[in-house]
């Protein structure tokens, strides 16, 4: 499948939650099948945390397939024979669109001068590029995890622009637990000697060792216990002497699951920004869509944030999943149905954890293939 890659220039300063703007913003974007004379046929796909507009295409830097490859396609779940499909990576990212790494007006990188930025200020975004194309109403946004986030603050704040939202294992707000691995995550970047209060983009290192750190304490939060005990258990890795699953004594590898992670941190450093970790992990954990829409002081009721909406919901969890639980899907059913969208709702069973939303869960392609088509 041919994909196509795009920079789209903002013709006007992006206003931000902050209260500051950005000017000369940049998106990255990639599109996938053709989109009809009327315009009617789009699909936004929001990606998570770590993603990019990758979602079908190989990475430029790691030549690994696109995250969502297996759900974005011709005759797939999100069939391109069918619609055209747009994923953009958002503002405060590391693979093409305006962040920290980028150029400010003085011809530096931003760094830590980058304003911090929301989920809902990356949307904005998302929709200026909505705007630049000429699409007045998606056919569907569809969004795991952030992704999904990004979904849900469309709907709330922008009512008119999907038709269709598909919001997988996903949250309307960041819990306390939440904030505390991304809190974990943060100061294990700062910590690293070659961080430089951000400023290393000049310098001959980076953070890697802060930042593989920082992925590793997440990664855990995608996996589940039982599919970690699956694959891993306490089995012991075998030694480059050819000794077979042997103790060291020592601080080495020697859980299998140590190595994995490791690998996990070290591949994550050759592909990721660091302060772009940093700036997308505080979005994350700002993201309140009940809070946004509180009105003279009072606490914001999440049913009050979708009163306007005009789309068809559809909520999906995973019964692994103990980042955003199935309970988090449920509150947003109730907030949902109280406004009096129509929303759908299913928790699918899997023992990947978070990440089963990227991973091969055949009764998740039925839910987006009828959810899209339906």
């Amino acid at each position: 499948m041919s994909a196509t890659s795009h920079i789209f220039a903002l013709p006007a300063d992006l206003p931000l939650d902050s209260g500051q703007s950005l000017s000369g913003v940049e998106i990255a974007y990639e599109t996938y099948g053709a989109l009809a004379q009327d315009k009617s046929n789009a699909i936004l796909v929001c990606h998570a945390l770590t993603g990019d507009q990758y979602v079908a295409s190989p990475h430029p830097v790691t030549g690994k397939p696109g995250w969502w490859e297996r759900m974005v396609g011709p005759g797939k779940p999100v069939d391109t024979d069918r619609y055209h499909v747009i994923c953009a990576n958002v503002i405060g990212s590391c693979m093409g669109s305006t962040g920290p790494q980028s150029l400010a007006a003085d011809g530096a990188p931003y760094a830590m001068r980058f304003p911090v930025i929301t989920v809902r200020d990356m949307v904005r975004g998302l929709v200026a590029l909505l705007d630049g194309l000429g699409i007045e109403q998606l056919q569907a946004v569809v969004g795991g995890s952030m992704g999904g986030m990004q979904a849900l603050s469309l709907a709330a704040n922008w009512p008119d622009r999907a038709a269709r939202v598909l919001a997988i294992a996903t949250t309307a707000r960041h819990s306390a637990q939440n904030i505390a691995f991304h809190e974990v995550g943060r100061q294990a970047i700062m910590a690293d000697p070659n961080w430089r209060d951000g400023a290393y983009y000049t310098g001959e290192t980076t953070p890697d060792a802060g930042l593989a750190v920082a992925r590793m304490a997440a990664h855990i939060t995608y996996l589940s216990e039982e599919g970690l005990t699956e694959k891993f258990g306490r089995r012991l890795q075998d030694r480059p002497d050819g000794t077979k699953g042997a103790k060291t004594f020592g601080f080495d590898a020697d859980f299998q699951i140590e190595s994995y992670l490791r690998y996990q941190g070290s591949g994550f450093t050759r592909r990721f920004d660091a302060n772009s970790y940093l700036y997308i992990t505080r979005a994350m954990d700002y993201f309140d869509i009940a809070e946004e829409h509180a009105k003279d002081g009072k606490e914001g009721k999440l049913a009050d944030a979708f009163a306007g909406a005009q789309a068809r919901f559809c909520l999906v969890s995973f019964d692994s999943d103990w980042l955003y639980p199935t309970a988090e899907s449920r509150h947003l059913v109730h907030a949902l149905n109280a406004a009096g969208a129509p929303v759908s709702f299913v928790e699918l069973s899997a023992p990947f954890g978070h990440d089963s939303f990227l991973l091969d869960v055949p009764a998740l392609d039925r839910v987006v293939k009828g959810f899209l088509d339906g």
